[in-house]
C-alpha cells in the first residue's frame, strides 16, 4: 500500500535551511554511517515539494547546466513542484508543476506513484498542508548535530502528542532518525488510508 512519507533532516531546534534557504549547516556534519538516502528514495515513486526546495536543489548541483544528473538523482520518477511561478526544468526531468491545496492533486499524487511511497521533499509548511487534509502516514527526522537562530521551520504547526505514534529512533552516524506514524484524528491508529484517497 502507498504510503505518503515526510522524510528530512532537521538542526536540533527544527530549521530545515537557514535564512537564505541554504543547507551549509547539513553538509558540515560528517557523514560516516549516515542515514541511506538513496535507499529510501528507492522506495518512493514519485517526489513532491515546494518551489524553495525545487529551486535550491536546480541551483545547488547546478542542474540546468548538467541536466544528466537528474536521472542519476531521480531517474524517471516524476516529481511535483507546488508554485504560482514559472520556473526552469532541467532537460528530460519529468517535473510537474501544480498549485492551490494539496487535497486538489491527492489522487494524481497517489497514482503517479504506482505501487511506491510518496515522499514528501519539503519544505515543512507543504508537509503541514499534507497532514493538515490527513494525508500524511510517517514523518521521518534525521536530526543533525547544530542549531539555528533562524530559517525554514521543521514543521510549521501545532501537532499533539495524540496525533503522533514513535515507530523507532535510531543513531546513524552522527545524526537521530526519529520515524513516527501519523495517527487518523479521533482514532488513535495509524493513519493507513491517508496515501490511498
Amino acid at each position: 500500500m502507498t504510503k505518503t512519507v515526510y522524510y528530512t533532516a532537521s538542526t536540533l531546534n527544527g530549521f530545515l535551511a537557514d535564512e537564505n534557504h541554504s543547507l551549509d549547516w547539513l553538509f558540515a556534519v560528517d557523514t560516516a554511517g549516515s542515514p541511506d538516502i538513496a535507499a529510501f528514495m528507492d522506495s518512493a515513486g514519485v517526489f513532491v515539494e515546494g518551489s524553495s526546495t525545487y529551486e535550491w536543489v536546480l541551483k545547488a548541483e547546478n542542474l540546468l547546466a548538467e541536466p544528466g544528473k537528474w536521472q542519476q538523482y531521480y531517474g524517471r520518477k516524476p516529481t511535483y513542484v507546488f508554485t504560482s511561478r514559472t520556473l526552469p526544468v532541467p532537460d528530460g526531468a519529468d517535473v510537474r508543476f501544480v498549485s492551490g491545496d494539496v487535497a486538489g492533486v491527492l489522487e494524481e499524487i497517489t497514482a503517479a506513484a504506482g505501487d511506491l511511497d510518496v515522499w514528501v521533499v519539503g519544505g515543512g509548511d507543504l508537509a503541514g498542508q499534507f497532514l493538515d487534509c490527513g494525508a500524511l502516514n510517517e514523518i521521518v527526522i534525521t536530526f543533525a548535530p547544530a542549531a539555528l537562530t533562524s530559517g525554514a521551520p521543521l514543521l510549521p504547526r501545532n501537532v499533539g502528542a495524540d496525533s503522533l505514534d514513535l515507530l523507532s529512533a535510531e543513531k546513524q552516524g552522527e545524526f537521530a532518525v526519529l520515524t513516527y506514524g501519523v495517527l487518523a484524528r479521533d482514532s488513535g491508529t495509524p493513519n493507513v488510508e491517508a496515501g490511498t484517497p
